[in-house]
């Protein structure tokens, strides 16, 4: 990792200096044979922020998405990969082009208003890119909620909205708090605590609010991992780290290709065997904000990859006040801070906190993508003649 201090401390180039030393004073032939043996591995591939969301606006305009859409769609993926969420950011790119080319997903319009109130608004979505609309309805809710106190928006027939963290700083940033989840009325991939067949998705929920440094923000699925987590582990015959699925015999595994089986397997809610019972009432309590508040959800005919979504956002100036808010907030959070770590813990940290680091990161020296992510690209930059970003630390 280039500069990282993952792997090179000191940066690339003080690693093999120091390599080249040690074995010269083990033989004057030393360095000739570390030419042909590189004892270093090769630096990942980076890639600069704004020509990531050039690249992916590219993609998303030639594909027919209307300009205003794309731009919007290819910020949030890269967002998601900025904070490091590499399953939820640009590796959604692909399988978007995908549909946008089947017409799955609606290139042009605008959402259908079902209800509008002061603090309740709730939106037909018309399969619109979900980045895009939720961007919009968080538009919508902040500027209410600065009149209202609060303003709750939420979405059917959204389709994919990517990663939920994404969102979060575009409400902290203006001293605000919100929360925001989602589900999907069309897969059903998660067990209930005590079942054994999928009756409904990961549904993930996430929140922040402003303290007097950085947000607090939090960003979990209900079920114990993702179903994106385990396509990728499956696609390359891996496992996961702790039996976090049943198969379909509803024995629990760390085997993703249950999923692949006849009849498939079924992910666990949050907490496991022994402790699903709290992602299972999390996860009906989302159903119940996202697909019962819009209207439309897991009691109606399937339409394919979407999402039906929760938003809301609280002006803290109209509750108790914007100082007694951050008070709060940030004693909280200095106490959580200052808590003597346990063996084996650097120190404790807050929710965000890792993923702002890392976005700071790479924003300064550039995004690395995971491996896979622009080989599935690839295809698409051949097809719509657009040439594949500039590495950041081309050399």
């Amino acid at each position: 990792m280039a500069n990282s201090g993952r792997f090179y401390p000191r940066g690339r180039g003080a690693a093999v200096a120091t390599i080249r030393r040690r074995l010269l004073t083990l033989s004057p032939k030393g360095w000739r044979v570390f030419l042909f043996c590189p004892l270093l591995p090769p630096m990942p591939a980076r890639h600069s922020a704004p020509a990531l969301i050039a690249y992916a606006t590219a993609l998303l305009t030639r594909a027919g998405l209307d300009a205003d859409k794309a731009t919007v769609v290819a910020e949030i993926l890269t967002e998601g990969d900025l904070l490091g969420h590499t399953t939820h950011g640009l590796a959604l790119l692909a399988p978007y082009l995908v549909e946008l080319e089947k017409g799955a997903m609606t290139k042009t319009g605008e959402p259908r208003v079902i209800a509008d109130w002061p603090a309740a608004i709730t939106w037909d979505g018309q399969r619109l890119p979900g980045p895009w609309l939720v961007v919009r309805a968080l538009d919508l809710a902040i500027a209410r909620a600065k009149i209202n106190g609060t303003c709750t928006v939420v979405i059917r027939r959204s389709h994919h909205i990517a990663c939920l963290c994404a969102y979060l700083q575009r409400v902290t940033d203006q001293g605000l708090m919100a929360l925001l989840s989602c589900s999907d009325p069309a897969v059903a991939s998660v067990a209930p605590h005590g079942g054994r067949v999928g009756i409904y998705t990961p549904n993930p929920i996430a929140a922040a609010w402003p303290t007097a440094g950085d947000p607090v923000m939090l960003d979990v699925s209900v079920s114990i991992t993702t179903n994106a987590l385990t396509n990728r582990l499956r696609s390359e015959h891996k496992k996961y780290p702790g039996q976090w699925a049943l198969d379909a015999s509803g024995e629990p595994t760390n085997d993703p290709a249950v999923f692949s089986a006849t009849p498939p397997g079924a992910l666990l809610p949050m907490g496991g065997v022994d402790h699903g019972h709290k992602g299972y009432a999390f996860a009906l309590l989302v159903e119940t904000l996202t697909g019962a508040l819009a209207g439309h959800g897991r009691a109606d005919p399937k339409e394919g990859w979407g999402a039906s979504v929760f938003l809301q956002v609280f002006s803290p100036a109209l509750f108790g006040g914007d100082d007694d808010f951050r008070r709060q907030t940030e004693y909280l959070a200095a106490a959580c801070r200052a808590t003597p770590p346990r063996p084996g813990v650097e120190r404790v940290r807050l929710p965000g906190e890792n993923g702002l680091r890392r976005r700071a990161e790479q924003l300064a020296h550039g995004v690395e993508l995971y491996p896979c992510i622009l080989d599935a690209l690839t295809p698409w930059s051949a097809k719509f003649g657009v040439s594949a970003p500039p590495r950041a630390n081309a050399t």
